[in-house]
């Protein structure tokens, strides 16, 4: 008789073979160009994460870049701006367009450019010679004189928060030519020089003469950063009336500390303002950002402040799609995930873990898919049951607090199987650094694992989403194989599209009008 491990009819038999292993040391699938680009534009911050390190995915970015048209590299930075609501990848697209192909920059620029501190990171990466040029160059120069000409005085006052470069430094570059006297005395007063006070913007001459001590009434209307050193408690109380949303939500101990809250008609404000769903939308709020906001108040921070982010967190995630059929969710919580999930950088390390973006995710999905299946994983399916009818909040932190041990991203697939589950959509949520179940077959666990679920399912769609900046995949994408990468409320969009077979991911990006 033929040997029999060798003929026997198997289920793997036509599976793709894992080309590559990942960062951990498991057998993985290579990424496209395009796939690769798309995820470390939705998901990189250029810190270090669990596997990497920011020079590693600097180095891998601008390798994809390489391989890829520079039309979707204009495109991938417009879907990380505006979708994706990333900081530094787009600017870094952008930079590498201004040395491969400027006409290309010059059209995409306003839109990736939409603010003073996309600005600033901009200038940054492009005189770092990260992308092969220390100077900004003719046309660079003229696109940065041409937002600061734009901008308005107050979006000029508001962009000079900041270091590294500061905007100071960024108009002494390009020098911007004055249209009248009043941007000629803000210059002025940016970069240090003489200036005529009377020709400052009005905001600016109240600073002003509120550092002198002469008009202590009422508190500049300037950003908060320029005034904390000037402020007593009934000034901070003013300054709380009208922070924006995000900086509100930033700054919820600060006020706390400052005896803002002291105020219990003031606290009925804020919180109103905190649960404000246009407030939400217009601040571009991600869900982890609420996630973090709530779990980093202090004990003593009031109730009504609490309840508001938890409010604020149900309007932010209210998106999230409703998926037809049976839901399966696997969420890993292995250790890797208690990585920050935009990575590590000194002094300026979010709270937010992988894990917590994962649960979250999860806890979303199920507020709108109560009949969902919610499989948090390491090395095997770990056992939690969860109220479909407790706050997102509340549920992601029970899922978040299983984080540790080691990764099997095919546990909750296998689990599936062992069961013959009938199911239409199975979501995995992770980084995609499985390793423990590392095979001797030729495709990865995962891919052999979803085989049988799909055999089974001839419907059902796998939907993995990338929470982290790697080149390599547990599972190789198809027809009903599909991926997603990021950790904006974007996500919830692409899971709907992706769920109803419309759109994928790559496709919405090219789809993209330059």
């Amino acid at each position: 008789m033929a040997n029999f491990r060798l003929f026997t009819g198997r289920r793997g038999a036509s599976l793709p073979a894992a080309d590559c292993c990942n960062e951990a040391g498991g057998p993985a699938y290579a990424r496209t160009p395009q796939n690769a680009l798309a995820l470390y534009a939705a998901t990189g911050c250029l810190n270090d994460v669990y596997y990497a390190d920011g020079e590693t995915q600097l180095d891998q970015v601008l390798s994809q870049c390489a391989q890829v048209a520079p039309e979707f590299v204009a495109k991938t930075a417009i879907y990380a701006r505006e979708r994706g609501q990333m900081k530094d990848m787009p600017a870094l697209l952008l930079a590498w367009l201004a040395q491969h192909d400027g006409a290309l920059c010059e059209r995409v620029f306003a839109r990736v450019v939409d603010n003073g501190r996309m600005l600033r990171n901009f200038v940054q990466i492009l005189r770092s010679g990260a992308v092969g040029r220390r100077s900004l160059g003719s046309r660079p120069k003229r696109l940065v004189r041409q937002w600061l000409e734009r901008a308005s005085a107050a979006q000029i006052v508001n962009a000079a928060v900041g270091t590294h470069p500061s905007l100071a430094d960024v108009v002494q570059m390009v020098h911007p030519k004055p249209q009248d006297a009043q941007r000629a005395a803000l210059y002025a007063w940016l970069i240090g020089k003489p200036y005529d006070l009377a020709e400052l913007p009005p905001a600016l001459q109240h600073y002003e003469a509120f550092k002198r001590g002469d008009c202590i009434d009422a508190v500049p209307d300037m950003h908060f950063q320029y005034l904390t050193a000037l402020l007593g408690k009934s000034e901070w109380k003013q300054i709380a009336e009208r922070l924006p949303w995000q900086t509100l939500r930033m700054n919820l101990n600060t006020l706390q500390r400052n005896g803002v809250f002291e105020d219990a008609a003031l606290t009925a404000r804020l919180a109103a303002t905190l649960r404000d769903a246009e407030a939400i939308r217009r601040a571009r709020a991600f869900p982890y950002q609420l996630l973090s906001a709530w779990n980093a108040t202090a004990a003593d921070i009031p109730a009504a402040i609490r309840e508001a982010l938890q409010d604020a967190m149900e309007i932010a995630t209210e998106n999230v799609p409703a998926l037809p059929g049976n839901v399966v969710v696997a969420i890993d919580v292995s250790g890797s995930m208690a990585s920050p999930v935009t990575g590590y950088r000194r002094g300026a390390t979010t709270q937010a873990r992988c894990v917590d973006v994962a649960a979250l995710l999860g806890a979303c999905v199920l507020r709108k898919n109560p009949a969902a299946r919610i499989l948090p994983f390491d090395t095997k399916v770990r056992p939690l049951v969860l109220n479909p009818r407790d706050s997102v909040i509340t549920q992601a932190r029970e899922l978040a607090s299983l984080c540790g041990g080691s990764t099997t991203v095919s546990a909750p697939l296998a689990r599936l199987n062992r069961e013959r589950a009938v199911v239409d959509t199975v979501v995995i949520v992770s980084d995609d650094e499985s390793w423990a179940d590392t095979r001797q077959g030729k495709a990865t666990a995962t891919m052999a694992e979803w085989a049988g679920i799909a055999a089974r399912n001839p419907a059902a769609r796998l939907i993995c989403i990338d929470l982290q900046p790697y080149a390599t995949s547990q599972t190789r994408a198809a027809s009903n194989v599909l991926h997603v990468g990021g950790f904006s409320d974007a996500v919830f969009d692409l899971l709907a599209n992706a769920a109803g077979g419309r759109q994928d991911w790559l496709q919405q990006i090219d789809a993209i009008a330059l």
